[in-house]
């Protein structure tokens, strides 16, 4: 294709490229069954591997979370009292820097 093409000569060297495109698709070589059963199989092992990894990290993750739950539960102030205590602590730490 030069500067100078015609829109034919475009158009007949994208009709020849497709052509060629397509005789090179016609000659491949059938597919074997025997060979897309192996793949098809390997394929599905592939994705029970990533669904078993997939949910062994969704319950580490649970787990974790719910670890962190817990020790946030037993570390939370429990009372009103305790809750004012901590916020007028910090009320005077602030205080305290400036």
């Amino acid at each position: 294709m030069t500067y100078k093409s015609s829109f034919q000569d475009r158009a007949a060297q994208a009709a020849e490229a497709k052509a060629k495109a397509l005789e090179k698709h016609r000659s491949r070589p059938p597919i074997d069954e025997k060979t897309a059963a192996d793949r098809r199989a390997a394929g599905l092992k592939q994705e029970m591997a990533r669904a078993q990894k997939a949910a062994i990290k969704r319950a580490a993750m649970e787990a974790r979370a719910a670890e962190e739950a817990a020790k946030a539960a037993a570390t939370a102030p429990a009372s009103e009292a305790e809750l004012k205590a901590a916020r007028d602590a910090r009320y005077a730490a602030r205080k305290s820097r400036k």
